[in-house]
């Protein structure tokens, strides 16, 4: 789900774009969007590990072995680029999808390089166990004020 929408529920023409870029980095990493085993890596997201692994220029280090047995890393490195492109935070950094489909189809079409995710943070697991320890509240209780959209 794109951001706009999630957070204001605005859905625009890029939203699919956003969509498309999640699934394409699943299908590249063999991992879901959601999947435990980026705790593990100390990361909060699949974008976020995309990300990291990219911009470190270990693209081989995110792609699944089934990808690897049938895919030259200059391609799924692409398809990670374009990805990465497409599930930029601001819709108006997304490229169109007739654009997406030409980055993936040509290697001459010019890719720009992809912002870092607005969402990009590193598990701190020392942090974590630390606030494990704190109360929130004097007498144990918490509040929760529900309000409508």
């Amino acid at each position: 789900m794109s951001p706009e929408y999630a957070m204001e529920g605005i859905f625009s023409v890029k939203s699919d774009t956003y969509s498309f870029g999640i699934l394409l980095l699943e299908i590249v990493s063999g991992l879901k969007i959601s999947s435990p085993h980026h705790l593990v890596l100390d990361f909060s997201n699949l974008v976020s590990f995309a990300w990291n692994l990219w911009a470190d220029g270990r693209a081989r280090d995110f792609m699944d072995t089934a990808v690897t047995e049938s895919y030259s890393l200059d391609e799924v490195s692409r398809c990670i680029h374009v990805g990465l492109l497409c599930v930029q935070d601001s819709s108006s950094a997304r490229p169109h999808m007739s654009s997406v489909v030409s980055m993936l189809d040509s290697e001459a079409i010019p890719r720009a390089p992809p912002e870092q995710p607005g969402y990009f943070a590193r598990t701190n697991y020392e942090t974590s166990e630390v606030m494990e320890d704190t109360e929130n509240s004097a007498n144990g209780v918490s509040l929760t004020a529900l309000e409508g959209r």
